[in-house]
């Protein structure tokens, strides 16, 4: 019988990292070779989304439309759990009427894995509050696979509002996993000096780092989320922590920068950072389908796990 992890991906520690590598190569298939909509035919997606999206909602619809999953969408306001009714009450009626995988979004951490718990199909987190956002993550890696041929001895910086920061979070957990040298940047409200761990350093100056890193990873500020007696002065934080046309003269040639979206112009990053030919922020979306459809092979068809 297979575990809660085996039947979802709520972080990217539900994979193991052969797994996660089969995960990438099955995607760079996708990109290369396109993919039949057999794979998942007559297979119903429900696309659960409780906090407002762009870049996922839309990258996951096209990832179900591409391997020809039947996609269903609702407004969770009109469903219901607005109502009163529970999580499992739910998910005992969505696996009920055919339902076999949730791609869902939520601002609580921890709904998805009590959404899994309950469901009896697949679940895909979709980002869940401050906790996890693991194919952000996915895409993350595949952009930096993409870019430098593998992960051996490679140094990524992220910066900024890493406490408050999902896609920071499931980030360590896969950059680790796969060997990669992790730093952390931040004021300290915005980043404990506690995420140091095994592979993960933190650092106070971007100046510093900036030269040592063969990526950096801007997030914005995550304002929805956030104590205002958290917040440092803005002047402050752009001052220490913004990349801008004169720290993108610090960065290696062969850098590149990346941004999850949605970004702050003239906060953590500036016009120039933006446009700077060393940005991948077109490649990271791109890559968000491909990362997507591999995801959702892997749990309906058991596809990227090496026998």
């Amino acid at each position: 019988m297979r575990t809660v992890s085996a039947r979802n991906l709520l972080d990217v520690d539900d994979v193991t990292r052969t797994e996660l590598s089969a995960l990438l190569d099955r995607a760079a298939a996708f990109k290369r070779d396109g993919a039949t909509r057999s794979l998942l035919a007559g297979i119903p997606v429900l696309n659960l989304f409780f906090e407002a999206s762009t870049r996922t909602a839309t990258s996951f619809t096209l990832a179900e439309q591409r391997v020809g999953a039947d996609i269903i969408s609702f407004a969770p306001g009109t469903s219901s759990l607005g109502k009163g009714e529970t999580i499992a009450d739910t998910a005992l009626t969505l696996h009920g009427i055919g339902v076999r995988v949730i791609v869902v979004r939520h601002p609580e951490s921890g709904f998805a894995r009590r959404l899994a718990d309950a469901f009896e199909g697949h679940v895909i987190n979709a980002g869940d509050g401050a906790h996890a956002h693991p194919t952000q993550a996915l895409l993350d890696l595949m952009t930096l696979r993409d870019e430098f041929g593998g992960f051996d001895g490679l140094r990524v910086a992220i910066v900024g509002d890493i406490r408050h920061s999902r896609v920071a979070r499931s980030n360590i957990v896969g950059m680790t996993m796969l060997g990669i040298d992790v730093t952390l940047v931040g004021p300290p409200t915005l980043l404990p000096a506690a995420m140091a761990r095994a592979g993960v350093r933190v650092s106070r100056d971007l100046d510093a780092v900036l030269p040592e890193v063969d990526a950096v990873m801007m997030l914005r500020i995550q304002h929805e989320r956030i104590d205002s007696s958290l917040l440092p002065a803005l002047d402050d934080y752009t001052r220490n922590y913004q990349l801008n046309r004169s720290r993108l003269r610090a960065l290696k040639a062969k850098s590149v920068i990346l941004h999850p979206g949605p970004y702050n112009r003239g906060i953590e990053l500036t016009d120039d950072a933006l446009a700077d030919p060393r940005s991948r922020y077109k490649a990271q979306v791109e890559n968000g389908v491909f990362v997507r459809m591999a995801v959702l092979d892997h749990l309906v068809n058991g596809a990227a796990v090496p026998a």
